[in-house]
């Protein structure tokens, strides 16, 4: 049987927070983002600040799926919406500036380009991919003046916060330049989105665990979750051809990835769940290329566990959990807390007349499936019993608490949840 869905950015059944659904409340419209080359370079290319770029690149700069520099930015535009316009007349528009460093450039050239795509019709918005250390006060300035006329957004390469693996994949900037830029762009209002990157060379699950806690912290809007893959003419694809290093397996990946999304803070929209990568480019890994079986692993995932963006950041939805897994529509339950909230959610699951409180009493013997309790005290050791035989031979107590019980360890399944203790006692 399906689970029930539980998360509150959701009107799919879709257990994390799209960015069809951020669209679609936004804009009350269905969104695309038209992938543009505008022929800039990286100061991790040109020695500025590295050459060679960082080692998983192609030679398009992360915009293997942007428009052919070589055309005029309205030319590129025009192409792949034509194409989209075909199915979605209705569509709107953003600009996505996705190769390379797309604020690496002098001012009145960003503008020209910037200007060029806000001027085509159905237009709602930008969004420039770039680097924290490729941002001038100068292009702050203008950036901020053009978020107060369009939806701007500014996404920025993270990858990892752990400094080695950033050395090694050749970032050439420091996590407090990154955190620096994120703290300067949400000063003036702009909206942030960061990349991050599982499967990096030697990373382990825990370390790509503490990158995701790491951006909780940072009041970001969203986040892009790529899989490393491995391409032909690049320095990762060279190194791995001559020493070949542990690549995550799709089952390794959706674990990484839901236990990530647990943890995420449910407001930060996911743009990206897995890597895209073109298959003739492509080295490894090869699962990457199914990547719809990819995004439906992860739903199932998720639907198995039935937990949600979040889940792991509130004992609240533990306790629902418990709850809504533990309890059939017929069911009559008792409640001992009288709370709006716990009323409102029990009457998600049963008929509303089949809810008892301590303001009616309990029903016969072995007619309960459910007993919930927040205040151990009530259920006292000389009334647990009593309490039992009100049960149904499916039925069970479930007893929150803040502190550790003993007594109720010794009778029931103790699951300590963040800072709650959760006893579960089934009918003796």
């Amino acid at each position: 049987m399906r689970q029930k869905n539980y998360f509150c950015y959701n009107d799919n059944n879709k257990r994390y927070h799209t960015l069809n659904y951020f669209y679609q409340n936004k804009f009350h419209s269905k969104i695309f983002k038209i992938s543009l080359n505008a022929g800039f370079t990286c100061p991790n290319i040109d020695g500025t600040v590295g050459t060679g770029g960082c080692i998983y690149c192609s030679n398009l700069g992360s915009g293997d799926f942007a428009g052919n520099k070589k055309e005029s930015l309205t030319t590129q535009f025009y192409q792949i919406r034509d194409m989209i316009h075909k199915k979605w007349p209705e569509g709107k528009y953003i600009g996505y500036f996705q190769a390379h460093t797309n604020t690496y450039a002098p001012l009145p050239i960003l503008k020209q380009k910037y200007e060029e795509i806000l001027k085509i019709e159905n237009v709602i918005g930008l969004s420039i991919a770039t680097r924290p250390d490729s941002i001038t006060e100068e292009c702050l300035n203008y950036l901020e003046e053009l978020s107060k006329r369009t939806f701007l957004t500014v996404e920025l390469g993270l990858q990892t916060i752990h400094e080695n693996t950033s050395k090694l994949i050749n970032r050439c900037h420091s996590l407090e330049c990154f955190e620096k830029m994120v703290r300067k762009l949400k000063e003036r209002n702009i909206h942030v989105v960061i990349h991050i990157m599982n499967g990096l060379p030697f990373e382990t699950k825990d370390m790509m665990l503490k990158t995701i806690q790491y951006i909780n912290k940072l009041g970001i809007d969203g986040v892009k979750i790529h899989m490393l893959h491995v391409l032909k003419d690049t320095k990762l694809g060279l190194q791995y051809s001559q020493n070949p290093f542990p690549i995550l397996t799709k089952n390794e990946y959706i674990d990484i990835v839901c236990d990530q999304l647990e943890l995420l803070d449910p407001s930060i929209v996911i743009h990206r769940i897995t890597g895209d990568p073109k298959k003739e480019d492509l080295i490894a890994p090869n699962w990457l290329l199914k990547k719809f079986d990819v995004l439906n692993s992860i739903d199932k995932e998720l639907e198995k566990r039935n937990t949600y963006q979040g889940f792991q950041l509130s004992s609240q939805n533990f306790r629902k959990k418990i709850i809504s897994e533990n309890i059939h529509y017929h069911d009559q339950i008792y409640t001992f807390d009288e709370s709006k909230e716990t009323l409102n959610f029990l009457n998600t699951l049963v008929e509303q007349d089949h809810i008892f409180t301590s303001t009616t009493p309990p029903t016969q013997k072995g007619t309960l499936g459910f007993i919930y309790c927040n205040n151990p005290t009530l259920l006292c050791r000389n009334n647990l019993h009593y309490w039992q035989s009100l049960l149904h031979n499916r039925g069970i107590i479930l007893i929150e608490s803040k502190k550790t019980n003993d007594f109720y360890k010794e009778v029931g399944e103790e699951i300590f949840f963040l800072d709650t203790y959760f006893y579960t006692i089934k009918k003796n």
